[in-house]
């Protein structure tokens, strides 16, 4: 017996907006809303930093394109949506995952950031979930300890601290950023 409580991805998308914040810091756990805490300050100087040195790179060279806090479909029956912070989406530069509230397309990259104490507490479960659903990678980007894992199945993970190098290696090849410059407040916030 199904539990007609439970939502599915599509009613969850079409009510979001009407939650507190807009459902900006909610997501879709096995049919149910959770709730997270909104993220530190910190947080959003990581995505524009990241943002920035990836746009430049995925101009260049045409490998594709990113999505920001695009629900991910992980699960059906019950139906599970997260929202990382971004999604990577290589071999098109068709934009086609942009403008959607919700995908079950897999993206080859997944930016997750710790930013809060319950997404830190949580956040090795949520990686778990995006490999186990099919991701190639994840990089979980810590404001705190000033850190960037890259995780992926089948692979070692690899733990850069802030005097390293986050490089893009067979998925992006040719990137690269000083891990210390994701943390960096942008020069017109000071």
């Amino acid at each position: 017996m199904v539990d007609s409580a439970l939502l599915t991805a599509e009613q969850f998308a079409e009510t979001r907006f009407d939650l507190p914040d807009s459902g900006r810091w909610t997501e879709l756990v096995r049919g149910r809303v959770a709730t997270l805490a909104p993220p530190e300050p910190e947080h959003g100087t990581v995505v524009l930093n990241l943002s920035k040195e990836l746009a430049g790179y995925l101009q260049r060279d045409r490998v594709g394109y990113a999505c920001f806090e695009l629900g991910l479909i992980l699960a059906r029956s019950p139906d599970t949506v997260r929202y990382p912070p971004m999604s990577l989406f290589l071999g098109s530069t068709d934009f086609s995952e942009t403008d959607k509230e919700i995908t079950d397309q897999r993206p080859a990259l997944v930016v997750e950031i710790a930013s809060s104490p319950v997404r830190r507490r949580t956040i090795a479960d949520r990686v778990q979930e995006l490999l186990g659903w099919g991701i190639r990678q994840a990089w979980v980007i810590d404001p705190l300890e000033k850190t960037v894992d890259v995780l992926a199945i089948r692979q070692a993970r690899q733990h850069l601290s802030s005097s390293q190098s986050l490089e893009g290696g067979e998925l992006l090849p040719g990137f690269g950023m000083n891990v210390a410059d994701l943390f960096a407040e942008p020069a017109w916030w000071k």
